[in-house]
């Protein structure tokens, strides 16, 4: 009787047991959707094949691409594309905003001026929606790539990585993921940076790459001052030291009649309420959708 009561409590205390852990599974589960994480750990391969209606668009149009097969930044995505929206409307621009990766192709992508990666991540594009892109880019199109649009997610497609972001991504900094630095401005002049202080303080996840992107080519238009944070990733007891020495953090470039613009900034949606980072990116519409490579780099 005795052996039987037992069997019977530790059939309970299993059955008690498992419920805790499914409990724990998915709460954990929850979280990593909810902090955009569960891409990065389970990237997707998934591309569209049905493209969007498109709108009617009027010239200069924007089309803004936020698709994440990678790890997805919800609140820069959430705030982001609002603020977008918004610069888009005051300067008399359309604006689509999609995550359907097959409006990448020559008909539809005709019919914009500017393409914005916003925290675009992971294989996103099928290699035919990749060649239209680069097509029309390199045929004159305009590209901006905010924050994780230059992270490691995208070295698959290295004309994108090497080409256009000019960066191979290394690592951000981690413990403490987000630190306060200062973003030190080059070319004060260039049509991009008008209205920016010399230099700002701004939080962010700082990016790092393994070499200086303007070892490729690329047009440095501001950096980050290493000397005001802690260049460093903290992983399960091991440090990574990702000090780069010249450290850039916003450029542009011309790809074949294209043009290019990159800002590594932009991880927490908060950002996107800070007067410095919006005058940054209403600049850089405005450079791409006016001169662009024309005038500028």
């Amino acid at each position: 009787m005795a052996a039987k009561n037992e069997v019977v409590t530790l059939g309970k205390v299993l059955k008690w047991l498992g419920l805790v852990l499914l409990g724990l599974a998915i709460v954990l589960a929850v979280f990593i959707w909810r902090v955009g994480a569960w891409g990065a750990l389970f990237p997707s391969s998934d591309h569209d094949v049905e493209a969007p209606v498109l709108p009617a668009l009027t010239a200069p149009a924007v089309l803004v691409f936020s698709k994440t097969n990678g790890f997805r930044h919800v609140e820069a995505i959430d705030a982001g594309v609002p603020m977008f929206k918004e610069i888009a409307a005051a300067e008399g621009w359309s604006l689509f905003h999609t995550e359907n990766g097959a409006v990448f192709n020559s008909d539809d992508l005709a019919k914009f001026d500017l393409v914005i990666f916003h925290c675009a991540t992971g294989d996103m594009l099928a290699p035919a929606q990749q060649a239209a892109f680069r097509d029309w880019l390199e045929g004159g199109g305009a590209w901006m790539g905010i924050h994780s649009a230059g992270d490691g997610s995208h070295k698959a497609w290295r004309w994108y990585t090497e080409t256009l972001i000019g960066a191979d991504y290394n690592a951000h900094i981690l413990q403490p993921q987000f630190q306060t630095a200062d973003v030190v401005i080059e070319q004060p002049e260039h049509p991009t940076m008008q209205g920016l202080p010399g230099d700002w303080s701004h939080e962010e996840e700082w990016y790092s790459w393994h070499s200086s992107p303007r070892l490729a080519g690329v047009n440095v238009l501001a950096t980050v001052d290493e000397t005001t944070y802690i260049p460093v990733a903290k992983m399960f007891g091991s440090e990574k030291d990702l000090r780069m020495g010249d450290h850039p953090v916003i450029w542009s470039r011309c790809v074949g009649k294209g043009s290019a613009f990159y800002s590594a900034l932009g991880h927490s949606g908060s950002t996107y309420a800070d007067p410095q980072h919006r005058q940054l990116l209403l600049n850089a519409m405005r450079w791409s959708v006016g001169e662009g490579c024309s005038g500028q780099r």
